[in-house]
């Protein structure tokens, strides 16, 4: 234990039962030397001998171990000794006798302020380097004091109670941690040390990771481990790419009217960090990826690979359906292969780790964006702070239009791409554009006619057709052909603009096979997949809360009923066949009682008024 603790030299060995520690003897401290040369002093010295140039190196490689444990001060005490003995050696040299040396040398060093020296202290510093060579002096000549290493000891049970106490979650002091302990060592009739006694065994005895997994958790002990560093520099342009979603901390009025802080799906490339596409949306859905996937390929080709965030959005089967290794939903082979599994290939869409921002290069970018972008002057009074206790002193004090946000974001993602002096091995001072270009110049490059880039864009989605007459139906739309009456009853895939439910259809098998393509016949539905969503969004809100059902509802109305009623004009006003003027109202106080009576249905029609009805009844008939 105290060997550990001093942090003696030593040397293992291989020996029956596991490893031994052999230690030099002339290199532990002098009370232990003695306590061993005591222990052994009835044995019979054995006759010396030369020491063979193994041990020697073993003592010279046991001696660096100890200098490199050592610290400063001690390294400077032994650099101290060895100017001492060169010193010494070169009054020898010159002819000056050796006692003579020593004590010369050893004045000087009381002079410079060296406690213990002198021409004994010298002597025994020759002694210990006398036959090693003089590259390893250095390290023989480092003193073994370790100064005072006795601690006041702590009852075995306290310090149990006191590492249960504070190693928590809830992280407690260690000077509440120690008052407990107090308390209870006086029903205990313990003896307790300081506090920093117990500080400084935690720190001692326990390491920092098990501090840290006991105290802060398993994702700060994670975050205590380095990152990998990954070299990009292997890739050229567009041979990999990363997509994620971010939320912005703005707030903005939507087309809709509705209010709220929208969000950004975008798409960088890995080799030069430039964000190639994007698409702003009110929240993360497939459709934004795809949107955003498909200006990519319009605009520069396809990608080689393709890192994946594990949201909703990105593992919805319309995009990589087909992908045996999806962190969400249940893997199904009837599922349509979705359009990035379809043109990079299944093996070559990867999916990064859960809850791991570290493995996306692109949320390097958004913490770029969240200072230069949401932060911008002319969203100034509509940040809103990345978290409640983040709110600035103007939060809530505007509200962005949609169109001034969209071409803010625009121009200063434009500006994120060709400002100078990035600081990546790969731009190396230059901008993200200038690098991409120059590579993209170089490379051979995949490339979608608009046809099949219209075809893949269409979202896909596994539907079973009518036993009857083979009609497909997807959110409310029917769509029916002649061909399809061949495939009544079985699964069948349809392609359709998701933006344009009731339009076409085109109808492939699940092996992938073209059927037909069928128009939408009974348009009941909505007229896109936002007022769906939307629509879905409100019966979801219905069920969760009572508070939130008046707005369900109403979400539900504009999504049935707006995009199929035709609009209604007022009635036109009928003429009446007979107008019987009102008598006796004029200079007779109106009895209250019997019009509220006659109001109520209480009370039949006077005399008066059956006598004009008759009347009115026979002029008609003589006009006739």
């Amino acid at each position: 234990m105290r060997a550990t603790r001093e942090g003696w030299s030593y040397q293992t060995r291989a020996a029956r039962g596991g490893q031994r520690r052999i230690f030099d003897l002339a290199l532990l401290p002098a009370p232990v030397q003695a306590a061993v040369l005591l222990r052994n002093r009835a044995q019979q010295p054995a006759a010396p001998s030369r020491p063979s140039a193994d041990r020697t190196a073993e003592a010279a490689a046991s001696a660096w171990r100890h200098y490199e444990l050592v610290k400063a001060p001690q390294k400077d005490e032994a650099a101290r000794r060895l100017k001492a003995l060169h010193a010494v050696r070169k009054l020898i040299s010159g002819g000056m006798p050796i006692m003579q040396a020593r004590t010369l040398i050893a004045d000087q060093l009381q002079r410079e302020g060296v406690r213990g020296a002198s021409a004994a202290s010298i002597a025994r510093w020759q002694a210990i380097v006398e036959k090693a060579p003089a590259s390893d002096w250095l390290a023989l000549l480092v003193p073994h004091y370790t100064g005072r290493t006795a601690t006041a000891e702590i009852d075995p049970e306290a310090w149990e109670l006191f590492k249960a106490d504070y190693l928590r979650l809830e992280q407690p002091t260690a000077s509440s941690c120690y008052d407990r302990l107090m308390r209870i060592a006086k029903g205990r009739g313990w003896t307790l040390p300081s506090l920093k006694t117990f500080t400084r065994r935690i720190e001692r005895e326990l390491p920092r990771a098990v501090r840290l997994l006991a105290r802060e958790g398993e994702e700060a002990l994670m975050r205590s481990y380095p990152a990998q560093e990954r070299d990009r520099s292997m890739f050229v342009a567009l041979e990999g790419v990363n997509a994620d979603g971010h939320r912005w901390d703005v707030r903005v009025r939507f087309p809709d009217g509705s209010e709220g802080r929208p969000c950004i799906v975008g798409w960088q490339d890995l080799y030069s960090g430039k964000i190639l596409a994007w698409r702003l949306c009110d929240h993360e859905s497939s459709d934004a990826v795809r949107l955003s996937f498909g200006d990519v390929l319009r605009n520069y080709g396809v990608p080689g690979n393709v890192w994946l965030d594990n949201g909703r959005a990105f593992a919805s089967k319309w995009m990589t359906g087909g992908t045996p290794t999806r962190y969400r939903f249940k893997v199904r082979e009837e599922d349509p292969a979705g359009l990035i599994t379809v043109l990079v290939g299944e093996d070559n869409v990867h999916w990064v780790t859960p809850y791991h921002g570290q493995a996306k290069p692109i949320e390097r970018a958004w913490r770029d964006f969240c200072d230069r972008i949401a932060k911008h002057p002319a969203f100034a009074g509509a940040y809103v702070g990345n978290n409640v206790m983040n709110k600035p002193a103007n939060y809530g004090s505007r509200v962005i239009e949609w169109d001034e946000f969209e071409r803010t974001v625009t121009s200063e993602i434009h500006e994120h791409n060709a400002r100078q002096g990035r600081r990546t091995k790969v731009c190396n001072g230059r901008s993200f554009d200038q690098v991409f270009s120059e590579s993209y110049a170089k490379n051979a490059v995949r490339r979608v006619s608009e046809e099949q880039l219209r075809l893949l864009l269409l979202a896909a989605e596994a539907v079973t057709a009518s036993a009857i007459d083979g009609s497909v139906r997807l959110a409310g739309n029917r769509y029916w052909t002649e061909q399809l009456s061949e495939h009544a009853g079985r699964k069948v895939v349809l392609r359709i603009d998701p933006w344009r439910l009731q339009g076409e259809a085109h109808v492939y098998a699940l092996d992938g096979t073209f059927i037909a393509t069928a128009p939408c016949t009974a348009a009941v539905g909505f007229a896109d997949v936002n007022a769906a969503r939307e629509h879905m969004r409100g019966r979801k809100q219905y069920r969760k809360a009572a508070k939130a059902m008046l707005d369900a509802e109403r979400l539900m109305d504009a999504a049935q009923v707006a995009a199929q009623l035709p609009p209604t004009s007022a009635p036109a006003m009928p003429n009446a066949a007979v107008i019987a003027p009102v008598f006796g109202l004029h200079g007779k106080k109106p009895d209250t009682q019997r019009e509220r009576f006659a109001a109520t249905g209480t009370e039949g029609p006077s005399t008066l008024d059956l006598l004009m009805f008759e009347r009115a009844k026979q002029r008609k008939e003589s006009e006739i």
